[in-house]
């Protein structure tokens, strides 16, 4: 964490200054390492709570917890902006609670998710393993185009594409672009994609969230 040393200066300085740097170092490192350890632990802690609201919660539940949700993400990521995973989960949050919303009222916060995405992308071009793209591209099929909101059939494709290239077999990225593909009238990629969803393999942490997903990308099929 911190450059050590270099042999000469150690033996010039003799044995009792090596081992307090030692301890200096040490006891350095356990401080640093406590915050981020906070940080981690409330991150997951974040993402435990989102999977358990959007699989398990009832629906009239929902929206509240989300709010709730999308505030404490805020905070978290203006704690330390240069967290992308804290900003890719800040837009999941978002773009979740936006769903739950609703109509045209939930158009601000959908944007506001497209925003925090887009400068998750800036610190990490993989969006959290393609995670922000698949995000962004629902957004920018789902949102109304202008001048009410800023939906796009194009910038959505683009964003599925992209988050293809990075997890081509993600059941998340599959299902929502066989959605998409649906919604465009190509019957044929659709079906594609949503059998790749359905044989996807769920992601570590997302079990839940992605198995309901599985689901319904099944129901797409079989209405295919």
């Amino acid at each position: 964490m911190y450059p050590s040393l270099s042999p000469k200066r150690t033996w010039s300085f003799g044995r009792a200054l090596h081992v307090t740097t030692g301890a200096v170092a040490l006891s350095v490192a356990l401080l640093v390492s406590a915050p981020v350890a906070a940080f981690e632990s409330e991150l997951f802690s974040l993402k435990n709570r989102w999977e358990h609201t959007v699989t398990q919660m009832p629906a009239n539940q929902r929206q509240a917890t989300l709010e709730t949700l999308a505030a404490e993400a805020k905070a978290l990521a203006e704690a330390d902006p240069s967290q992308a995973d804290v900003l890719v989960w800040q837009g999941i949050i978002l773009a979740s609670y936006a769903r739950e919303r609703g109509g045209l009222g939930a158009l601000g916060t959908a944007g506001d998710a497209r925003d925090v995405l887009e400068r998750a992308i800036e610190l990490d071009p993989d969006g959290a393993n393609g995670s922000a793209y698949v995000t962004l591209g629902a957004l920018y099929d789902r949102a109304p185009g202008r001048p009410l909101g800023f939906g796009n059939s194009t910038t959505a494709e683009r964003m599925f594409q992209r988050a293809l290239a990075i997890r081509p077999n993600g059941i998340d990225v599959n299902f929502y672009y066989a959605a998409f593909l649906n919604e465009e009238g190509n019957t044929q990629a659709a079906r594609e994609h949503a059998q790749r969803a359905v044989a996807g393999t769920p992601r570590q942490g997302r079990e839940a969230s992605d198995e309901a997903l599985r689901g319904e990308a099944q129901a797409l099929l079989d209405s295919l």
